[in-house]
């Protein structure tokens, strides 16, 4: 809606039905400051360019301004039940937002409702037209999650392209832009904190995803920081709020957002299932579990699937793509017994006698070819730590070597050239803080899936209003559901 002057109010209306047409009721002092008495004329005209209904006081109208007695007073009504309404909102539009000005009320779409019709018009326009739908990414990493649902959404039959990516570590993002084929000359990279970036800046999307930064919702971050809450954390407590700001004005179809396990029971989390409910986002949560989806490494992570209405999103419906190593040693590098990766470790061993001896219950771990998992590699495993997965020595007991970059990426699913070329440090915090990858590649088939369906089930007519063009009334025969798909042709 355009900038008015001489605003007198605004109200926020739920549309009615009545007759089996759609209903606008308007009563009070709001209608009389404007000049709307009972008894005066009034007249409908719709504005196409604006998409809205303007309401005029006129002496040639051929509307009258109704009035109703409440307690000793006459206030007036205005009621409009009529096809006029029916045609400009349809049955998905369920507010309305009235402009009060002098003379005159303006009423237009309620802005989320609004929101959410131009997103899933825009989702339905670009699979009938074969274009790529445009992903953004928050707390990007090294691209991990977001070459996976890459991965998934093209194994769906769905086309994708990554419009931005925003990163607060350069390094990160520079290994990202390197090696990780998400990318394309119209990408954007945004090396920011989350909360500093300027959503202005950045274009309309289809799909949103990313994480939350987990320092203060994990049980070791809220112990290392001595906090109680994930809020409570001085600089990834209220990101939250940033990760909603910048969805909100890319305007996506698909949320997808991802997190350890523990992140589900926090206020953020909270606060964000509320916020997209009132945008009119469906919203579905599960643990991807990574033993269940051919990962070695025993790594469970929260992840939520939150669509616009219009998308039928079932987690019953996702499958593994692959099945899991029967042992460590098929995807371990051969390391000679005389490389200097196998080292004593002394302060680890000293470190696990005092633990013991206090009867703490953190203790090495320490796996063998022939384990069948590995417990959670996390970002610090280059510093190695006691509690992170060390290979035992065949040949000395007395040594152990952590797993290469190479060897960790394996035990993640993660495709080894999204970090070819970068030191063991920054490989192992980029591998260390990201998700298995083939769990969030299903997860990819499983949304691109879900969007097809949402435009197989559409008759001509309706696919025609969306997008703008002629559909031709075309019935397609698909295999199952989780299978990649072909869309229908456009004409």
């Amino acid at each position: 809606m355009k900038q008015l002057d001489n605003i007198k109010h605004i109200a926020y209306l739920k549309l009615g039905q009545h007759r089996g047409t759609r209903r606008l009721w308007m009563q009070g002092q709001k209608l009389e400051d404007a000049g709307f008495e009972p008894g005066s004329r009034y007249r409908i005209t719709r504005d196409p360019d604006s998409n809205t209904l303007n309401i005029e006081i006129t002496e040639d109208g051929a509307r009258t301004v109704s009035k109703k007695r409440v307690g000793k007073k006459e206030i007036p009504v205005v009621d409009i039940n009529n096809k006029v309404l029916a045609e400009m909102f349809n049955k998905s539009v369920e507010r309305v937002c009235a402009v009060v000005t002098d003379k005159s009320i303006i009423i237009a779409i309620h802005p989320d409702d609004e929101a959410a019709a131009e997103r899933y018009g825009r989702l339905i326009a670009k699979l009938h037209n074969n274009e790529p739908l445009a992903i953004g990414s928050v707390s990007h990493g090294g691209g991990i999650m977001d070459n996976a649902l890459h991965q998934g959404l093209a194994s769906s039959g769905v086309d994708a392209r990554l419009a931005y990516a925003v990163e607060i570590e350069h390094k990160y993002l520079e290994a990202s832009l390197r090696n990780n084929e998400v990318w394309d000359e119209r990408s954007i990279s945004v090396c920011a904190p989350m909360e500093e970036v300027d959503p202005r800046l950045l274009p309309k999307i289809d799909i949103y995803a990313g994480g939350i930064p987990c320092t203060g919702a994990s049980r070791s971050g809220k112990a290392k920081n001595k906090i109680a809450h994930a809020e409570e954390h001085e600089s990834a407590g209220a990101l939250f709020l940033a990760f909603l700001t910048i969805m909100k004005q890319g305007n996506p179809s698909v949320v997808v957002l991802e997190n350890v396990p523990d992140y589900r029971h926090t206020q953020s989390m909270t606060v964000i299932r509320s916020a997209l409910k009132q945008l009119k986002y469906q919203v579905h949560e599960t643990i991807l579990d990574g033993a269940e989806h051919g990962a070695l490494e025993a790594r469970k992570r929260f992840c939520m699937v939150a669509v616009t209405e219009g998308l039928e999103f079932n987690w019953e419906r996702l499958r593994p793509i692959r099945k899991k190593e029967a042992r460590l040693g098929d995807v371990l590098d051969a390391i000679e017994d005389t490389d200097g990766m196998w080292r004593t470790y002394a302060y680890l061993d000293k470190k696990a006698t005092r633990d013991k001896a206090a009867g703490k219950g953190f203790k090495q771990q320490l796996v063998t070819p022939d384990s069948t998992s590995v417990g959670t590699i996390g970002r610090g495993y280059q510093k190695g730590r006691s509690t992170e997965p060390f290979l035992a020595s065949p040949t000395d007991p007395g040594k152990k070597r952590l797993l290469t970059p190479k060897e960790h990426a394996r035990v993640k699913t993660i495709p080894e050239h999204l970090v070819e070329g970068l030191s063991n440090t920054i490989a192992h915090e980029i591998l260390g803080q990201s998700v298995i990858h083939s769990a969030f590649v299903a997860t990819g088939i499983l949304i691109g899936n879900t969007l097809l369906d949402a435009y197989d089930d559409m008759d001509a007519s309706d696919a025609s209003k969306l997008t703008g063009r002629e559909v031709p009334e075309i019935v397609m025969e698909f295999g199952e559901p989780e299978k990649p798909r072909k869309r229908r042709a456009p004409h």
